[in-house]
């Protein structure tokens, strides 16, 4: 009976985590413009969930396509929502499934069920998963399948079943088929041995059984993930992977160049985002007792074998790129805390430490959810999702004019760029409106096309300028209205124009 009971508080507490979780994830979701990315796979999905011949579409960018599967599903379901309200609700949806597989990770690891609230907690308030759970991104699954892939994994290592290695390489498979970092799960796998049970006597047995039954589970991954070879895409996945990390010949070509200042930016990257209190918590949880150091050793090795291997081979590094690798720290943090208020007895220390522990996290994770233009997120980042090209400052606004103008009848849209925030984000918009014929144009000639003249002969046409802060000289056009990206110096703009009929058209 008392089982039943303390199992029913679990449910009642996976409620409350659930009705928090989706406020900090929810509550002004599309507040931040659309990111180039997001727009990408934002349009992908439009594409696939109306023609399944292109629900593979996203190999045609080396990407695998788990994520815009999802979404494509969610589209369906979701018929006439905003799609970027659909697109990061995909990922709010993952980050969710990341909260319950740190609960049940840590519960697994420790066999303590405070760690477990206590790292789902973390996981909760954590910048770095705020930020990310609600971008129309990759790496909240990606986040996902790696917690419940290591969750599995350490089931198999402490009870060799065969069922669970059938789930291991469902769950690793999927992981794989969303994106390329989900292999690292199958080749860390022998680190999960720090749990096996060594003690026993049929150690040798019962060790080659693991074997076998991770053999098996590797192969299982392997059949799901040759889904993708039906694709004729399917080799652009290696070559886009070569854009981020360098091969094995370039790096004996340069070893070890990059790997320090990898290393140094990949740690500001963790420290900012899972502010300094969390960050030393995690790393002193392997010094404050010796109870569980395998376990806590094996959560360790998770986090530094891939994030040494990214900063040794990372060619091109974003932050997103370490979310999954932050997540084992997250029950080694709650094991700090909580040991440290083990070890006071005054009330008032206690709710110090706390507040010591979750108010930067707290802070952060506000402006994220209220002020994201305003969130002192890293730079590599904040240039990207808010005060650069690649973001999405002034889309909104002229998707808002481009709806008006089309209300009664043809229009006309130039772009500059054929691929990613524009023309993608327009199209996203628009793509009911059949009297608005969207055209991409890369790169910006000196002279306007002579197409662009004849249309503007015929319908209103209009032209957006994005990455370019100057209208290309001698082109004949009106400035509509330019719109700032986020609060930088810098000034960065997009540009709305009409197109004017050139004096050397005849009409």
């Amino acid at each position: 009976m008392r089982g039943k009971s303390s199992w029913l508080r679990v449910i009642v507490g996976f409620g409350l985590l659930f009705a928090a979780y989706a406020a900090t994830r929810l509550t002004n979701l599309t507040s931040l413009p659309i990111f180039t990315d997001e727009a990408i796979y934002i349009r992908w999905s439009q594409i696939g969930a109306q023609d399944a011949a292109w629900r593979f579409i996203s190999l045609t960018d080396g990407k695998q396509p788990m994520f815009t599967w999802v979404m494509m599903i969610l589209l369906r379901i979701l018929r006439g929502s905003d799609p970027l309200f659909v697109g990061r609700v995909t990922s709010v949806i993952a980050g969710f499934g990341t909260l319950i597989g740190l609960w049940f990770l840590s519960y697994e690891l420790f066999r303590d069920k405070k760690i477990a609230w206590l790292s789902s907690v973390i996981y909760l308030v954590l910048p770095f998963s705020a930020w990310y759970d609600r971008m129309a991104l990759y790496d909240s699954l990606v986040a996902t399948f790696s917690v419940w892939s290591l969750y599995v994994a350490v089931l198999l290592a402490k009870h060799i079943r065969l069922d669970t290695a059938l789930i291991l390489g469902f769950v690793m498979g999927a992981g794989m088929l969303n994106k390329s970092s989900g292999f690292l799960t199958l080749y860390f796998l022998p680190v999960t041995l720090l749990v096996f049970d060594w003690k026993m006597k049929s150690r040798w047995r019962r060790l080659f059984r693991w074997a076998f039954f991770v053999m098996l589970a590797a192969l299982l991954s392997q059949v799901f993930y040759s889904i993708l070879r039906l694709s004729p895409f399917f080799h652009i996945i290696g070559q886009k992977d070569n854009v981020f990390v360098f091969s094995l010949s370039e790096w004996f070509d340069q070893p070890f160049r990059f790997f320090a200042g990898n290393l140094r930016g990949m740690f500001d990257w963790l420290r900012s985002y899972m502010t300094v209190p969390l960050f030393f918590a995690a790393f002193a949880s392997l010094f404050t007792r010796w109870s569980k150091t395998r376990e806590r050793m094996l959560l360790f090795f998770w986090w530094i074998l891939p994030f040494a291997a990214l900063a040794n081979f990372g060619k091109v590094l974003y932050p997103r790129f370490i979310l999954f690798m932050t997540m084992p720290l997250l029950p080694l943090a709650s094991d700090t805390l909580l040991h440290m208020l083990g070890t006071v007895r005054r009330p008032f220390i206690r709710i110090v430490l706390i507040l010591i522990f979750f108010i930067p996290s707290l802070s952060l994770t506000s402006m994220i959810v209220f002020r994201p233009v305003m969130a002192p997120i890293p730079f590599a980042d904040r240039g990207q999702f808010i005060d650069d090209w690649p973001a999405g400052g002034g889309v909104r606004e002229v998707v808002t004019f481009l709806r008006s103008e089309s209300a009664d009848h043809n229009i006309s849209v130039y772009t500059e760029g054929t691929f990613g925030l524009m023309p993608y984000a327009l199209e996203i918009y628009l793509v009911d409106r059949s009297n608005v014929r969207i055209t991409g144009l890369w790169p910006i000639p000196p002279v306007m096309p002579e197409a662009i003249a004849q249309d503007a002969t015929q319908v209103p046409t209009f032209f957006v300028m994005n990455a370019r802060q100057e209208a290309p000289l001698g082109w004949p056009l009106t400035l509509i209205g330019e719109y700032k990206k986020g609060n930088s110096p810098q000034d960065t703009k997009l540009r709305l124009y009409r197109v004017r009929v050139p004096s050397t058209v005849a009409l």
